[in-house]
């Protein structure tokens, strides 16, 4: 399977090359305007087959994209794939605004090729193990609350980055059915002194049926971290990381964790969501439980 990398930056060098450079069954091509950067990772992983301009990738004889550039160019590249219908992976935002999100999957539909936004947290194995596949309606327990909420420390904001680059995590987690829209939706905000301009807080909460639901991210916190928790009926679930947490139940506290030497980005989710992304390149279709709609 011959995979092109677009944008080999930040994020690409520790979340996904990691994991691709160890399959034996995908043939990676680079693509990045930065040629130095370009020829160190080509050294690095072994790749032969290197370009810097992404629609030179069209004679690669690609099977399938994954773009890991910055925001705002995920909507030309995405679509420039797309017209060739092309598999497509965009690491999560697919855009900074809700138009150009619904422009790309209107063009994934009309060509018939799947369009993947990559989120990591849909596939972080404690929770999945622990409180079921919470992106399913068919829970064999009745979820009466969830409550995700991702902190930094000192990183207030301009608004749309604070929300489609950040506030996506905890947001995207709690909107189960990706079908919540904004009718019932309580909104607050906090905003650093008096600049509007940088958003400090964002809170969102609403009832879906019985299923109380709040996204919480606050960059004026003590530290960075990151909280989950989840009632069922006389069960619930507290986790202040992706390797352990604690399950309260007939009065009792035990703790639950993954196994030892779980590698990180496993623990994160990354390795099943790349699974996930390969299966869907060879199948040619987009599972319904990876759309996410905002």
């Amino acid at each position: 399977m011959r995979i092109a990398i677009v944008g080999i930056g930040d994020i690409a060098q520790k979340a996904y090359l990691p994991i691709l450079t160890q399959l034996n069954d995908v043939e990676l091509i680079f693509c990045t305007r930065n040629n130095a950067t370009l020829q160190k990772l080509a050294l690095q992983y072994r790749v032969t087959t290197l370009y810097q301009d992404y629609r030179q990738l069209s004679k690669a004889n690609i099977d399938a994209v994954m773009i890991h550039s910055s925001t705002v160019s995920h909507p030309e590249i995405a679509a420039y794939f797309l017209q060739q219908g092309i598999p497509t992976f965009v690491d999560k935002p697919l855009a900074d605004n809700a138009f150009d999100c619904e422009k790309l999957y209107e063009l994934a539909q009309a060509k018939q090729v799947p369009l993947y936004m990559g989120f990591n947290r849909r596939f972080i194995p404690l929770y999945n193990r622990h409180l079921g596949d919470l992106q399913s309606v068919n829970l064999a327990s009745p979820l009466l609350s969830l409550h995700w909420q991702k902190n930094r420390h000192n990183l207030p904001g301009n608004i749309r980055d604070f929300i489609f680059d950040d506030f996506i995590h905890p947001l995207d987690s709690v909107n189960l059915d990706a079908k919540s829209d904004l009718q019932g939706v309580h909104l607050t905000s906090q905003f650093k002194g008096t600049q509007l301009a940088q958003l400090a807080r964002l809170d969102v909460q609403w009832q879906s049926n019985n299923t109380l639901l709040h996204a919480s991210m606050n960059r004026l916190y003590g530290i960075t971290c990151e909280h989950v928790s989840a009632s069922f009926e006389n069960r619930a679930y507290q986790f202040d990381s992706f390797i352990s947490g604690k399950c309260l139940q007939d009065k009792q506290t035990s703790l639950i964790q993954l196994e030892d030497w779980t590698p990180m980005l496993t623990a994160k989710g990354f390795a099943d969501m790349i699974d996930d992304w390969l299966s869907v390149v060879q199948s040619g279709k987009l599972k319904q439980s990876v759309i996410i709609v905002i």
